[in-house]
């Protein structure tokens, strides 16, 4: 039927236009899939502001391929389970072209194989352990080469030998420690203590007791989520504060101080790849028009910065392939790279994770980083560290999951601390 003819049809049909417009003139429909509610959301809804800020700037410019960016919000709620069942809905009735999400490894990992049965496409925003290399993820965060193991290096060379682990019991916090456990020991250093908390567990006094006793010279923080407040509130109770013992922190960032209190957070550090106080023209610009959009007061962070320049980076490939379809970008999305707020990045062929300048920040009383180090230039990803073989490190992880009947989050329900 030609258009205008079937246009008039679709139109005498209440609610129909959507269903009967070209294909080549209907929305692009893009996913987010986020903890919008649950303990992890302190961390995740501000990137899916970030995303949405990207998607809007792309429809501003006239969209792409002459349509508009459609976007799709679905809640994980902090639940891995769940992600796995938004993402399968998001694929298959929401018929998204692509999926912009995930902030825990288990939630990653949850729906890892739902992208690869369907053969679609995530993109992932945050640093995580690595030892994973899905055709069907871009990762955007970092891998251990590019935060964790430079994080190492400096807290031992600055503040000495003895180090205690904290996480939540989950894939990331545990994997990390296998590898920070490698290094410190490559290092000449020594790990005094290993605790880890369920995810949006609270009760912390064994914690803070274990490492009063184990006297470190510094702790080294995976735990994620609002854990966060519990621990710091505690380590200020204890008489605990950065000039005794510094923190140095891998999921803790400008969005989540606020809430930690940053006056009592200040001298603390963090491993990332970006910071707000980062000074280049596209990170001014960027915090420009996301303050335009979300208010004076909110502030940006790593993983922001991450999901904002996955979305023009999908985009770029989109344009390259002349297709949104998930196969067609995976086709052309290796090798795309920009100047994004914190410096250049792009897509590493062999692994199809991110270039990406490595940082460490030192906590202010206003809630931004002093930048104490960085690298040169932007760090070649590595999602295997090469303390082990590949095979040796999937099996290591293989075994873990097992360990909890096939999951990547530990399902115990006692809210104390375990080694």
């Amino acid at each position: 039927m030609p258009y205008f003819p079937r246009l008039l049809a679709c139109l005498l049909v209440a609610g129909a236009f959507t269903a009967c417009s070209r294909p080549d003139e209907a929305p692009i429909r893009v996913g987010i899939l986020h903890s919008m509610t649950g303990t992890l959301a302190i961390s995740a809804r501000p990137v899916a502001d970030a995303t949405l800020l990207a998607i809007e700037e792309i429809n501003a410019q006239g969209g792409l391929l002459g349509r508009q960016l459609e976007p799709v919000i679905a809640d994980g709620a902090s639940d891995p389970d769940l992600f796995a069942l938004e993402a399968e809905r998001l694929i298959t009735k929401e018929k998204v072209s692509v999926v912009f999400g995930c902030w825990t490894s288990s939630s990653r990992k949850a729906v890892g194989a739902v992208f690869e049965k369907h053969n679609h496409l995530l993109f992932y925003p945050v640093q995580y352990e690595g030892l994973e290399q899905s055709p069907n993820i871009v990762y955007n965060g970092a891998t251990p080469n590019q935060q964790v193991m430079p994080a190492v290096s400096y807290a031992l060379a600055n503040f000495g030998p003895r180090v205690f682990l904290v996480g939540g019991d989950y894939v990331f916090p545990r994997t990390a420690n296998a590898i920070i456990r490698d290094q410190v020991a490559a290092l000449g250093g020594e790990v005094v203590g290993e605790l880890y908390l369920p995810l949006g567990g609270k009760n912390v006094a064994p914690m803070i007791d274990a490492i009063v006793t184990a006297k470190p010279d510094v702790i080294l923080n995976t735990i994620n989520g609002d854990s966060n407040i519990a621990f710091f509130r505690a380590l200020r109770e204890a008489g605990i504060t950065p000039d005794r013992l510094p923190v140095v922190s891998f999921s803790i960032s400008e969005t989540e101080l606020p809430e930690l209190g940053a006056e009592a957070m200040a001298g603390n550090y963090a491993a990332w790849n970006y910071f707000q106080s980062v000074d280049t023209p596209e990170n001014r610009a960027f915090l420009e028009k996301f303050r335009a959009r979300y208010g004076a007061d909110r502030v940006v962070s790593d993983p922001l910065e991450a999901a904002y320049f996955g979305v023009f980076l999908w985009a770029q490939a989109v344009k390259a392939a002349g297709s949104a379809e998930p196969a067609a970008v995976l086709a052309k999305i290796r090798g795309q790279g920009m100047r994004a707020p914190g410096g250049l990045a792009y897509i590493d062929g062999p692994t199809q994770h991110t270039w990406k300048y490595a940082r460490i920040g030192r906590i202010r009383p206003d809630g931004q980083f002093d930048v104490v180090w960085s690298s040169e230039k932007p760090v070649r990803p590595m999602p295997f560290p090469l303390f082990r073989t590949r095979a040796d490190w999937e099996r290591w992880q293989n075994d873990l999951s097992a360990s909890w009947g096939g999951k990547w989050v530990n399902p115990r329900t006692e809210d104390v601390p375990v080694p």
